[in-house]
């Protein structure tokens, strides 16, 4: 049994990304990057985040993609009753909020040259990291920026050469402000590197001739329970701007608007981590009812910011549909916490997975 003084992060469930057209950003993600496992399809209002959302509920339609070979989903996200806002100004690496995700590959060649070969709007050659691992970088067709990173977590292996979200790269103005957050609340306590200076690896970047902090984070424990196993290993690299000053990437804009939302853990016992949270100075923003539907899906959720505002989602999962009109469903809610769902259920999850686009 879970002990009442006990929180568990399963493990990095998604990103948000808001959209101008959430069909068509999903059929990328699911077409280039293999999220094509369809696990939620949420038209109810909006009404929980109306503080971030110009004070009041709002209309919107949200999907969450799930690439099965294993990793965090992306949770596709579109206003319905407003025109979703750009950034004010051009993105340039450092600035505060989520720069972009991290999407594993077990081989980096290959998925740079089939997505060359689709044409799309690669940024970089492949280069070489701090720590050995190789990446390059790509612009998805909304201007959002994804790093496509060699990484050796995986649930299964269905011969696509990706995966899904094995991390973040988030900016911040002060690292040392915001490692309790990370390291502690989020338990990402194991320092890969922290290095200061000029980076080959960022040159494609306007402003990556810059000097930078950056300290790459990753849990010194294996996760436990749920959807450990699916989700996987993670990482997350905080960088600081030193010689510019980052702008905020979601200044004056409302959430949902268009770029990364938040960053999404799955997680069990929110009144732990709620208490955890405050304690620390984190306290949550919003939080929903305890078991809120999210389309067919349901589960209870909250939001915390981090020192510079940016979102950081908590997602306790109660029920995941698996064939809707038999009344198939994963039930969580009175699972033992630390046990992992069997391979069987997961793998059922695969029926979700959209094969065909208009």
């Amino acid at each position: 049994m879970l002990k009442s003084e006990e929180k568990l992060i399963y493990g990095i469930q998604q990103i948000g990304i808001g959209v101008k057209n959430a069909d068509e950003a999903f059929k990328w993600y699911a077409t280039r990057l293999g999220a094509d496992a369809l696990i939620f399809d949420d038209n109810n209002e909006a009404t929980y985040m109306a503080k971030y959302m110009g004070g009041k509920p709002r209309n919107k339609r949200a999907l969450l993609g799930l690439n099965m070979q294993g990793g965090g989903g992306y949770e596709i996200w579109q206003y319905l009753d407003r025109e979703p806002v750009a950034p004010k100004k051009k993105f340039q690496l450092g600035d505060l909020g989520i720069n972009f995700p991290c999407i594993k590959t077990r081989n980096i060649s290959a998925t740079f040259n089939r997505l060359k070969t689709l044409n799309e709007n690669i940024l970089s050659e492949i280069c070489t990291e701090i720590n050995g691992s190789k990446s390059f970088y790509v612009q998805d067709p909304y201007e959002n920026i994804l790093k496509i990173k060699e990484f050796n977590s995986w649930y299964a292996n269905n011969k696509l050469d990706v995966g899904g979200i094995s991390g973040a790269v988030i900016g911040v103005s002060n690292i040392a402000n915001a490692l309790p957050l990370y390291s502690s609340i989020l338990g990402y306590d194991k320092v890969v590197y922290d290095k200061t200076g000029v980076f080959k690896d960022l040159a494609s970047f306007k402003n990556g001739n810059k000097k930078f902090r950056r300290i790459l984070l990753t849990h010194s424990k294996k996760r436990v329970g749920g959807f450990c196993e699916l989700f996987g290993d993670s990482e997350i690299e905080l960088i600081e701007a030193i010689d510019t000053k980052p702008n905020t990437i979601f200044e004056d804009r409302y959430w949902g608007d268009l770029g990364y939302i938040h960053l999404c853990f799955d997680i069990r016992n929110m009144k732990k981590l709620s208490e955890e949270c405050k304690e620390m100075g984190f306290p949550f923003q919003v939080i929903s009812s305890e078991s809120f539907d999210m389309g067919d899906a349901n589960g209870h959720w909250g939001y915390i910011e981090d020192c510079d505002g940016t979102l950081i989602e908590f997602i306790e999962t109660h029920k995941v549909p698996l064939i809707k009109k038999l009344g198939i469903n994963i039930n969580l809610k009175n699972r033992a916490p630390k046990k992992p769902l069997p391979n069987w259920m997961i793998k059922a999850m695969s029926l979700k997975r959209v094969k065909k686009f208009n």
